[in-house]
């Protein structure tokens, strides 16, 4: 099983690739366009919102037809779509090409938490989970730190190329893994009728409510803050567009790190105390980038506050991928959904309370919000008889 895993693991590393590709560069948009960083920041709520809205329909198609035939032919198009804003002559046409990269996006990494769900136990899930997890996180910081490098380079465009042709061969790669490993040509098996009745069993269950509450949310805090590290810095007088990536790049070091430590920490502490500790741990380095210290220490604070943040979000997908194991790819992509549209939400909310309220005072409200929310979702999730609150080693 442990191949399979790898393989989804390549999928959500080449899918993340793109995700903040432009969060260091926005500057360099804005510019090239003609307008400002705050609109700029507008094309990463464009991937959010449009990852977010497709959710529902992509979750109940991988259900029906199959995760890995959803996510390869997803894989492709997302290459596409990079190339697409490579071309954009207008900030019109990148918004646009931003969109499909958020479809196409919302058809890998949901679905291959699924798919990796399908695969493995509840008692190993949140360790295999972790796994997957580690492609993702590879994918952000390679594609956060390679943006601002190649953008030094090749400019914001350059970014989009390089990015593309990497997405289109890693579809080719995945695609042969998949059918090697006997995955591929599996339908999803699930009826409309089934589908409904997957839907009302997930709603039903009061850990839904907690679950999609509590990731809009910490989407909302954690990554609508990433489209405006760039902004930040520049404050700062670091004019260089690698910076950022480097400083955004470091939380995706710490989502690794996470996943290194989780088959360590789990059975010792329990998912409920990582929730807390994670969310601690975010509020801290919220306080610390509040007062605007040099670079070299806001990557720090990003690094941890990226432990911080995976403690607290994979212990609520684990949650998420129970809430109905008959229709896990819904859920899973409800769980999504709801993940995105706060990230879709957070960049114009910190943009409202930043230009009001200050740095200051918004990062201050943040660091409380987040601690209060994972005291929260520690106090209110609960598992079904019969279920551990620890994962063994996989």
């Amino acid at each position: 099983m442990l191949p399979i895993l790898n393989v989804i693991a390549a999928t959500t590393f080449a899918a993340a690739l793109s995700s903040r590709s432009m969060d260091p560069v926005l500057p360099l948009v804005a510019g090239d366009f003609a307008v400002t960083v705050a609109t700029a920041a507008s094309l990463s709520s464009a991937v959010a919102l449009s990852f977010a809205f497709a959710q529902p329909i992509l979750g109940a198609i991988a259900d029906i037809y199959g995760k890995a035939r959803l996510m390869i032919f997803c894989l492709a198009l997302l290459g596409l779509a990079c190339a697409l804003g490579a071309l954009a002559n207008s900030f019109q046409m990148l918004f646009f090409s931003r969109i499909l990269v958020g479809v196409a996006a919302g058809g890998t990494f949901p679905i291959a938490m699924g798919l990796a769900s399908d695969l493995v136990p509840t008692a190993q899930r949140q360790v295999a989970l972790g796994r997957v997890l580690a492609g993702a996180m590879t994918g952000n910081l390679l594609g956060a730190t390679a943006a601002g490098i190649i953008a030094d380079f090749l400019g914001w465009r350059g970014v989009l190329i390089v990015l593309g042709a990497i997405i289109l061969a890693a579809s080719g790669a995945v695609a042969i893994g998949l059918r090697r490993g006997g995955v591929t040509g599996k339908p999803g098996g699930m009826t409309l009728a089934g589908l409904k009745a997957g839907y009302v069993t997930i709603m039903k269950n009061p850990n839904a409510r907690v679950c999609f509450t509590a990731v809009f949310i910490e989407g909302a805090l954690v990554l609508g803050l990433f489209s405006f590290v760039a902004a930040f810095l520049f404050e700062l007088g670091e004019t260089r567009a690698s910076i950022p990536g480097i400083v955004i790049a470091a939380f995706a070091v710490g989502g690794l790190l996470y996943t290194m430590s989780v088959s360590r920490l789990l059975p010792k502490f329990g998912s409920k105390a990582l929730m807390i500790g994670g969310a601690a741990v975010v509020a801290i380095q919220f306080v610390i980038v509040a007062f605007g210290p040099r670079w070299e220490v806001q990557a720090f604070s990003f690094l941890l506050m990226g432990w911080g943040f995976y403690s607290l979000h994979g212990s609520l997908q684990v949650f998420s991928s129970d809430l109905a194991p008959e229709a896990r790819a819904s859920a899973l992509s409800l769980h999504a959904f709801f993940f995105f549209l706060g990230q879709a939400a957070g960049p114009i909310v910190y943009g409202y309370e930043l230009s009001h309220f200050g740095k200051l005072t918004t990062l201050l409200l943040s660091a409380a919000a987040i601690l209060i929310l994972g005291l929260i979702a520690a106090q209110l999730l609960h598992r079904r008889p019969g279920e551990v609150d620890e994962m063994t080693d996989f």
